[in-house]
């Protein structure tokens, strides 16, 4: 026996033993890493290792501006992994917010208000206009109710609700279908009531409800490393390894040949130093925080730094339909009778049949509209010159009439002035409609015909009725449905949620960078198909929900490579898509703004969340959000990703090129029985130069020309393909090659060693000059290169003139470099070094690439 009834709902007694059994309407806390864990994690991965690390050794040697340089970049990588491990703890608790408003319920015979996490099963719920539901119930009496199910299901249109036969009791919930349902009596927390009112008895809350599946779903996906991250990580490992071995060598050789150890664990430092991959974790912090920042100036927020390296990479963009493709408002598109026609692209103004269609369906209309279809009905009729307020004001409702389970259609009886009679309107099904008519089956089928011709372009249609009430004023004698009027059929209006402008365009350039568009929706089939038409979809074959359930693994993953509509999608089957195209392969980025797309949008390689519109959930479980919800921008964004992309790979070329001379020229005099050329300052004074220019410099950079003619890259393509890591070690070698030149002439020649140190040192940072302006660029001449715009590589390059005079000819700097006087003829040698080799990597560089082709050629996943 239930401790309820519908009248007075649940007592205090048993809600609170409810409560007890069953816990807070609300998802439960996760358990959380703590801080000291969290950073735990974070120091022990080898890049923060190293940095922390090198910095120790700086403190050793005594260079504390470097040490402390080092350790700062060391905190910073830390406090922003920091700071995205803890954002993603941010998801369940923003479902949490939402899945718990206040709550008007019915305890002890009276309507008190609650917070929504103290709902509890069996409690009796009021509802009305503008309320978001608690949680999932089951309606005992309605009025005219509607609800927006589209944070669940992804359906613009509100669907009708309709309260259950028979005595109030809780359902078995296996039998409560999905969300999304027209005329059934079960409502779901977390949606949103658009009209009416009703009571309803709740049947699950917290982890049971709808929304709680939605979250239980969130808290079991784990977010991915990204690839390049993991590639960071393995150059990191790689130099340092090759460092350590560098340096432990020369240490053991130079001791072994001259008896120094001292001298030789000086030289064994400074060659470590040269080789130690500080400079990689700097350029991935620098680049993703700039990253960010560029994208953010298109109206989009980077919440996971992480994704902009992915973005480069996407094969398959998968995109909701509502408020995403389309702008999520209902529009009146056509007004259609038997002899006339109006479409939405016709400018001019309404003519009489059209225009008779409109008013009727407008006082059909409430005087206040809620309902998106009433909205678009009020909007045509301003647009068309008229006011709605006025239109109404000149009249005077008599009687509404709602919709009935055995009637879909709505009717108000309107009177004008003092005339005793008056005019009933109707608007409905097609079928309701046809039945308060009277309509000959010939004259329906025709009609029939309209309607299909309609729905085929994704317009939903409703027929519109009016006829005369005489002696309207008696209310009495009204009859108690729409049956008892003599309608005439006026027409039919056509409603549709219309595509943005921008998409046609976005879709074609996300073509020609090689993505496939993909729309994942909760709308019908023939909807979906018709907007996919006019995105311009790659495939209009559509797949829906039932379909996918139905399928095994294999047989939607080969569904999957010819597909790109997919229709009456629920949430659990978002996630399967995804899912299943990540196994196919494929880099895959997700939009979307409800409650729904969470799961879907987390669990791609990068989710993106509508701003505007979308809920918090979608932007918590989100890498990226469009603050203006414009698709437009999603092409915006890949196309800086892969800009973005592409300077890092120059970056790291630089690194890798720069590198060489610099580890050479520290061993080289080791090996010739010359004195050391390099100590740590000097490094320190390189580090000044190589720092900024493989950061900022590289970063600045204007994307390649054919940077979204290209297909994406190969998702399993290392960050530098092996012909670019050859090219990189090549300049190396050929900068160290003519450095070696200068050093023997010189040194032959009987120059002293501090003006050899300060000769060998300053052809090096003009030679290090040549392999900035040699790496701006894959393929593009250095003559074309120079007009591409760097306000920063101009400062760069300035800052190092001033700091290399001062260097040389200020004193004081002498003596801390161990540089000699250099002389006119000396600076011309360097001059000329520096010039000969960026004349001869330019030459090499266009023989390189014009005989093996393109190097930045992707493979695009192999699709049916």
């Amino acid at each position: 026996m239930k401790e309820h009834a519908p009248i007075t709902g649940l007592s205090s007694a048993a809600a609170a033993k409810h409560l007890k059994l069953d816990g807070y309407n609300e998802l439960p806390r996760s358990d959380k890493r703590g801080f000291w864990r969290i950073l735990f994690e974070v120091l022990r991965q080898p890049m923060f290792a190293l940095l922390i690390g090198g910095g120790i050794v700086y403190f050793l040697m005594g260079d504390r501006i470097e040490a402390i340089l080092l350790l700062i970049f060391a905190s910073l990588s830390v406090m922003i992994t920091l700071v995205q491990e803890t954002r993603s703890e941010k998801v369940l608790e923003a479902l949490r917010n939402l899945a718990s408003p206040r709550a008007l319920v019915i305890r002890d015979g009276k309507r008190i208000l609650i917070a929504g996490r103290e709902v509890v099963r069996d409690d009796l719920i009021v509802i009305s206009e503008g309320d978001r539901i608690a949680a999932d119930a089951t309606l005992v009496e309605s009025h005219d109710l509607l609800l927006d199910e589209s944070l669940l299901t992804g359906e613009s249109m509100p669907v009708r609700k309709l309260a259950q036969d028979g005595s109030a009791t809780t359902p078995d919930q296996r039998a409560v279908p999905k969300p999304g349902g027209e005329d059934l009596p079960y409502i779901f927390a977390g949606t949103l009531v658009v009209r009416g009112t009703g009571q309803a008895l709740v049947h699950a809350t917290g982890m049971r409800s709808e929304m709680g599946k939605i979250g239980r779903a969130l808290g079991a996906i784990e977010t991915e490393q990204p690839r390049l991250q993991r590639q960071i990580h393995s150059f990191v490992r790689t130099f340092a390894l090759i460092g350590v071995l560098v340096g432990s060598l020369t240490v053991l050789l130079f001791g072994l040949l001259r008896g120094s150890w001292l001298e030789a664990i000086l030289g064994g430092i400074a060659i470590g130093m040269s080789m130690l991959p500080e400079e990689f974790p700097l350029v991935m912090t620098v680049f993703m925080a700039m990253g960010a920042w560029r994208i953010s100036q298109v109206r989009v927020l980077t919440r996971r730094a992480s994704a902009i390296e992915t973005l480069g990479a996407t094969t398959v963009l998968c995109t909701d339909k509502t408020g995403t493709l389309t702008e999520n408002r209902m529009t009146v598109v056509s007004l259609c009778s038997e002899e006339a026609r109006w479409d939405q692209d016709e400018k001019n103004k309404l003519s009489d049949k059209p225009r008779e269609i409109l008013e009727a369906a407008l006082f059909a209309c409430p005087r206040e509209p809620t309902d998106p279809m009433d909205m678009a009905v009020h909007a045509l009729w301003e647009a068309q010159g008229g006011s709605s307020k006025a239109s109404f004001a000149e009249r005077t409702l008599i009687r509404a009439y709602g919709l009935r389970p055995d009637l879909f259609a709505v009717a108000n009886i309107l009177s004008s002035g003092g005339d005793a009679n008056g005019t009933v309107y109707a608007k409905g099904a097609l079928e309701a409609i046809a039945e308060l008519c009277q309509l000959p089956p010939e004259r329906l089928v025709k009609i029939r015909a309209q309607v299909d011709a309609l729905a085929h372009d994704g317009v939903r249609v409703l027929g519109v009725a009016k006829a005369t009430v005489l002696n309207a004023a008696q209310q009495h004698d009204l009859p108690e449905t729409p049956r008892g009027f003599e309608f005439e059929y006026v027409g039919l209006i056509g409603f549709a949620d219309p595509i943005r402008a921008n998409v046609p365009a976005a879709v074609a350039e996300c073509r020609s960078a090689g993505i496939r568009v993909v729309m994942i929706t909760g709308d019908y089939p023939a909807t979906a198909r018709a907007i996919g038409l006019k995105a311009g979809l790659d495939s209009t074959e559509v797949l829906a929900g039932e379909e996918i359930d139905a399928m095994s693994e294999d047989s939607l993953a080969v569904r999957m490579k010819s597909t790109s509509i997919f229709a009456r999608i629920q949430p659990n089957q978002k996630l399967r898509i995804v899912q299943s195209l990540k196994a196919n392969g494929e880099i895959v980025a997700m939009t979307g703004d409800g409650v729904n797309d969470a799961p879907a949008i987390k669990a791609a390689h990068i989710g993106i969340a509508m701003g505007g519109r979308g809920t918090d959930v979608a932007r918590e479980a989100s890498a990226i959000v469009l603050l203006d919800d414009d698709f437009g921008s999603i092409v915006t964004t890949i196309r800086l990703g892969r800009r973005i992309y592409d300077n890092l790979r120059k970056a790291i070329e630089y690194i890798i090129a720069v590198h060489i001379p610099i580890a050479g020229l520290a061993l080289l005099p080791l090996l010739m029985g010359l004195p050391l050329m390099l100590t740590p300052i000097h490094i320190a004074f390189l580090e000044m130069v190589i720092d900024p220019a493989c950061s900022v410099v590289f970063e600045a950079e204007k994307e390649e020309d054919d940077v979204m003619q290209r297909p994406p890259r190969d998702p399993e393509s290392p960050l530098l393909l092996p012909k670019r890591i050859l090219w990189a070690i090549l300049q190396g070698l050929i900068v160290l090659a003519i450095l070696a030149g200068v050093l023997i002439s010189a040194s032959r020649m009987g120059m002293p060693e501090a003006d050899l140190r300060a000769l060998v040192f300053t052809s090096l940072v003009l030679m290090n000059i040549g392999l900035i302006l040699i790496n701006r660029s894959f393929k593009a001449s250095l003559f074309r290169a120079f007009l591409r715009p760097n306000r920063s590589l101009w400062i760069l390059l300035g800052s190092v003139i001033v700091l290399l005079a001062t260097a040389v000819f200020w004193r004081p700097a002498q003596l801390l470099f161990h540089f000699g006087r250099l002389h006119w003829d000396d600076l011309a040698v360097s001059a000329a070094a520096g010039f000969f080799s960026l004349l001869l990597l330019v030459a090499i560089k266009s023989l390189w690439f014009r005989v093996g082709g393109r190097d930045n050629k992707a493979k695009l996943p192999r699709r049916t």
